[in-house]
């Protein structure tokens, strides 16, 4: 359903248009503002940096899709012309943008964007302004020519760029602890900066299990271990305990691995440490 106002008068309403959609930008960043929200949270997110965070393997070209608009996040290289939403962020675009939105209200021929695609989000490599008058125009899905990227970190969960800072974070934690399957996916932290210390604390784990051994063991074969050996019998315990709490069972573990040295200067699990940090919950 077209949601844009028509007066049958089609040059006089796509100008309207593009008034509508750069005021609805400018009561957006007010909005924003007014509630205090992060300044990244109307920002499109940059493709290079998201590949850059999620770790890039190949691509390949899909070809012609229809594609939901809400699925577009992101811009290769036109960021600063529109917000997240794709209204126009200034009057510079305006020209461009009302001559498209005059071909659409005529009914002429519009060709398809051309985007990448991560995941289920999209990123727009070519047609930035004919998203921008669809969405205006009230639309909810756009032709598109799609190239899927794959990426070494899954993308769910990015909402903002902020969110990229966290998925950074995981991929160089992944690869100084390259965890398989299951374990690579339970292994969670909020705050990126407890990855770097978690990859200390398994490398240090794993230095002192091959000074007991006497042999070396390899990244894999270390994060595996410390996974099943260490990682899910404190977790298992931790849950028993009733000491996760709020915290993903990876911030439990990190807590009370640094709390159980602290008190006792040792590595070892019984059950006086276990009362022990029972009376150091926080």
């Amino acid at each position: 359903m077209n949601a844009a106002r028509d007066t049958g008068f089609p040059r006089a309403d796509a100008e309207h248009d593009f008034l509508r959609a750069r005021r609805r930008q400018v009561l957006s960043r007010l909005a924003n503002w007014l509630r205090r929200e992060p300044d990244d949270v109307n920002i499109m997110l940059p493709f290079d940096e998201v590949v850059d965070a999620l770790g890039y393997l190949s691509e390949r070209r899909i070809g012609l899709r229809v594609i939901p608009l809400s699925s577009i996040v992101g811009s290769v290289d036109r960021g600063r012309d529109f917000d997240r939403r794709f209204r126009p962020t200034s009057g510079r675009v305006r020209e461009r943008w009302e001559r498209l939105a005059l071909a659409a209200r005529r009914g002429e021929s519009i060709p398809p964007i051309e985007v990448y695609r991560v995941g289920d989000l999209h990123f727009v490599i070519d047609g930035h302004h004919r998203v921008s008058v669809a969405y205006a125009l009230g639309l909810t899905t756009i032709d598109a020519m799609v190239t899927e990227v794959r990426t070494k970190l899954n993308p769910q969960g990015i909402r903002y760029r902020g969110d990229l800072i966290v998925k950074d974070y995981r991929r160089l934690f992944l690869a100084r602890v390259p965890l398989p399957g299951e374990a690579r996916a339970s292994v969670v932290v909020t705050d990126p900066w407890d990855y770097a210390h978690l990859g200390e604390h398994v490398e240090a784990w794993g230095f002192r299990l091959m000074q007991d051994e006497g042999r070396f063991l390899d990244r894999p074969a270390v994060a595996k271990r410390w996974y099943e050996e260490e990682y899910q019998p404190v977790v298992e315990m931790l849950r028993q305990a009733d000491l996760i709490g709020d915290r993903t069972e990876a911030e439990a573990y990190m807590w009370v691995a640094g709390e159980r040295y602290r008190l006792i200067r040792t590595h070892r699990w019984d059950d006086e440490v276990i009362e022990a940090l029972r009376s150091r919950r926080r």
